[in-house]
């Protein structure tokens, strides 16, 4: 099937991003699966750190949505450019809830094989959701 996963990355982020599904996280990712840099840069996490990561994130910003720009696709390797809006209702990084909305952008790198992802690689606009959501102040860095 042509550009197999970059169907597949476009269905993990709309089911267990958008829709929220927590057992597409199980369905889709093996269980020795490694991720790097969805929390602190340069640290490894495994499924349960994902999953924990990703209950936190669904607490916090319920209406999350991710809308994938582009996909780029190499052998078991896929690309996605994306950007993810969302509503601060929750307790995030120990910061109450400020309802505010914020925009955020990224890119995730995924390798799959026999359509389960195997490892992920993300790189996404950590600081500027913190100061949208008014807990950085941007004073800071301008």
């Amino acid at each position: 099937m042509a550009l197999e996963n970059s169907q597949l990355i476009r269905r993990w982020f709309d089911q267990v991003w958008n829709q929220g599904r927590a057992d597409v996280i199980d369905q889709m990712s093996h269980p020795q699966t490694k991720g790097y840099g969805q929390a602190e840069h340069g640290r490894q996490i495994d499924m349960d750190e994902f999953k924990k990561l990703w209950s936190g994130l669904r607490s916090a910003f319920p209406d999350i949505h991710v809308t994938i720009h582009d996909t780029i696709e190499q052998g078991e390797k896929v690309a996605a450019r994306w950007t993810a809006t969302m509503t601060h209702k929750g307790e995030f990084l120990g910061f109450a809830p400020t309802g505010r909305t914020a925009t955020i952008t990224g890119i995730s790198l995924q390798r799959w094989e026999n359509g389960k992802i195997m490892e992920g690689w993300d790189n996404w606009d950590q600081l500027g959701l913190l100061v949208q959501l008014g807990v950085v102040p941007l004073k800071n860095f301008v």
